[in-house]
């Protein structure tokens, strides 16, 4: 692909609306099928028109990201649902009254409307309204659904910050709006609306429980621990969220961790360690770094991401991570963690 000079845009997501110049210039970049990146409450996305088959390949060409992984439709309101979907089954209208916007992804039979590189060559469309202003300003500018999906190279932790972007795909990408750190700091949940139970593709920033508090009993797919079959949802396949040093997940208690750090060390190697306020004191490495509170595992998810790439791989040759509880937000935790890392270490 040929080299952008990537555009970049300071916006104040306090102060911003459909009729910023900002918003306006970026609008019509994506009218004019190219790509541009953006803030979400969840993580920021790379957009392209979702209807245009050449807007979406600039995605995938943009991020190095396999064809047959679909991508997540993004609109400006509930009523834009209707135009790429066939049907909104009656079990998803609670769930769009009480999550949208929000992180929270939707998974319908699709009425063809959307390029046929948006569903992977699914009969289904993914779709979710983003919660945050500056989203939600440029969607209304640019009058297109976007397909988005994260604004990183393939393979790369998620970016939360414009700064994580620009590291990424700087002359890649047509535009990039800073709209400041984004709030959940893990992707939407995805979840399979066309069976008579929904499905939960991926755990995101809205919990298993959360769901079963609006409409019952929710599925989580087995297809998350594997990675043989095609994707029915972003997340599903691939290596995905990796730093750039090999990342381990240790299970034990803090004796045990500490351990791992020594005989690493002993073997010359520079170790980071990621580990819990809690925790994070107690352990002697190379570089700490504390990810939040294990009593709030949303503070965790909140800032995974930016942990996983704060090592400079000249520095540190292995990060060990410490595990968290699979429960509520910490199924979402640890299901991106999992897919990060190259092995895990248990005590015995």
């Amino acid at each position: 692909m040929g080299t952008y000079e990537t555009k970049f845009w300071n916006v104040d997501e306090h102060h911003i609306d459909h009729s910023n110049e900002y918003i306006l210039e970026a609008a019509s970049l994506l009218k004019k099928q190219e790509v541009v990146a953006f803030p979400t409450e969840t993580v920021y996305g790379l957009g392209a028109d979702a209807t245009s088959e050449t807007a979406v390949e600039r995605i995938f060409a943009a991020k190095g990201r396999p064809a047959d992984n679909p991508l997540i439709v993004h609109l400006a309101n509930k009523e834009q649902i209707k135009e790429v979907v066939e049907e909104i089954p009656d079990l998803a209208h609670p769930l769009i009254e009480r999550f949208l916007p929000g992180p929270l992804t939707l998974i319908f039979k699709s009425n063809g409307s959307c390029a046929r590189n948006v569903t992977a060559g699914l009969p289904t469309v993914a779709v979710r309204i983003p919660d945050h202003p500056v989203a939600k300003a440029l969607l209304e500018a640019c009058e297109l659904p976007l397909a988005a999906p994260s604004a990183n190279r393939s393979g790369r932790p998620s970016p939360t910050s414009a700064q994580h972007v620009y590291k990424d795909l700087y002359g890649r990408v047509a535009g990039i709006v800073d709209g400041g750190a984004t709030g959940v700091g893990l992707e939407s949940t995805v979840l399979d609306c066309t069976g008579e139970v929904p499905v939960i593709l991926r755990p995101g920033g809205v919990t298993k429980q959360d769901l079963e508090a609006v409409i019952g009993d929710v599925e989580v797919d087995s297809a998350l621990d594997n990675d043989q079959s095609q994707p029915k949802s972003p997340g599903m396949k691939y290596t995905h969220y990796a730093p750039e040093a090999p990342l381990w997940l240790i299970e034990g208690n803090l004796s045990f961790f500490q351990h791992q750090i020594d005989e690493q060390q002993r073997n010359g190697k520079r170790v980071g360690v990621i580990a819990s306020e809690e925790h994070a004191s107690s352990l002697s490495a190379d570089q700490v770094q504390t990810c939040g509170s294990m009593q709030d595992l949303r503070q965790v998810a909140e800032q995974l991401y930016h942990s996983l790439r704060v090592f400079d791989p000249e520095k540190i040759d292995v990060i060990l991570c410490e595990t968290f509880p699979k429960e509520g937000m910490g199924e979402a935790v640890m299901n991106r963690l999992s897919k990060a890392a190259t092995q895990k270490i248990s005590q015995p």
